[in-house]
């Protein structure tokens, strides 16, 4: 077997389903040695939950889990869905980390404790990663790979994740981290249909809860499929053959009407990669596989 990943999960789990999915795969990749997972905008609190609830399904009940920030650096108001934890029964009994210790500590602490060894995958707003770097300069050398789900670099739009913290964003990718990022063009090339629901669903316990959150976003959406954007993430760093990657210069708009707004420019001396391409269907396939995989790992 191929040297785990040791893997920090930053997330904003709860609204979009593509959170909970990106979590899934990490359960069902035996490589991935997951360290923890830290959350992010909004309420913080029952993200955390919520990702605690989903571990357990999966048969992972000792998962470390740690509320971070709430509202991002911007100052703006989190956007909220409305619907979050709802499809949950008694999740207010889901215990995660409450002795103060902040998400951007746990990130620190985690990495300096394995420098060179740590995949970050950040797949909400960067408000906890950004913290991180700001609390610690180490940080963002230390990191073995930061991987984020964020910008669009095929026409001037701002991506929500950057949009929703927009100077974290500038700030991560100026800090000099290395990072590999799918931005918008890449990820809704890709959708879970309802045949892959399907698999899903039949798979224990996590399947059944991961087809309600689906079918709770396709009912928001209006649309009966959805776009996987961040296990895209996750599958970057699980298989990168998946993935054609150029190194580029990354620059966000911090502040402004175009704020959140991504331009990657070539530099083949620049830490940082953006995906070019994807294999489809393969990497659908394959974020189905390790979904079910998880799923059938927990209980029935």
């Amino acid at each position: 077997m191929a040297t785990p990943h040791q893997v920090i999960l930053d997330t904003d789990i709860g609204s979009d389903v593509d959170d909970a999915l990106a979590l899934a795969m990490l359960f069902g990749s035996p490589e991935v040695n997951l360290l923890g997972v830290t959350t992010v905008y909004g309420d913080v609190a029952v993200r955390a939950r919520i990702a605690r609830r989903l571990a357990r399904l999966a048969g992972h009940d000792g998962l470390t889990v740690v509320p971070g920030a709430e509202r991002p650096l911007t100052g703006q108001e989190a956007w909220w869905a409305g619907f979050e934890g709802r499809l949950y029964h008694d999740l207010g009994g889901e215990a995660f980390v409450d002795d103060g210790t902040t998400a951007a500590e746990f990130l620190t602490q985690t990495v300096k404790d394995r420098p060179g060894e740590v995949d970050v995958v950040a797949i909400g707003p960067l408000t906890n990663v950004a913290e991180a770097i700001r609390a610690d300069q180490s940080f963002a050398q230390t990191v073995r790979r930061l991987y984020v789900m964020g910008g669009r670099f095929d026409q001037p739009e701002p991506e929500h994740n950057f949009r929703s913290d927009s100077i974290a964003a500038a700030e991560v990718f100026a800090s000099g981290i290395p990072v590999t990022v799918v931005g918008l063009e890449i990820t809704t090339q890709a959708r879970i249909e309802p045949d892959h629901l399907g698999e899903i669903a039949a798979a224990g316990a996590l399947g059944r809860q991961l087809e309600a959150e689906v079918r709770q976003w396709w009912g928001f959406t209006g649309h009966q499929s959805n776009v996987p954007h961040d296990p895209l993430a996750v599958l970057a760093m699980l298989r990168s053959d998946l993935f054609t990657t150029r190194p580029a210069g990354v620059w966000i708009e911090a502040e402004g009407e175009q704020a959140g707004l991504s331009v990657a420019h070539d530099d083949p001396t620049s830490p940082t990669s953006v995906v070019s391409s994807v294999h489809l269907p393969q990497a659908v396939d394959r974020t189905v596989e390790l979904i079910t995989t998880a799923g059938h790992s927990g209980p029935s």
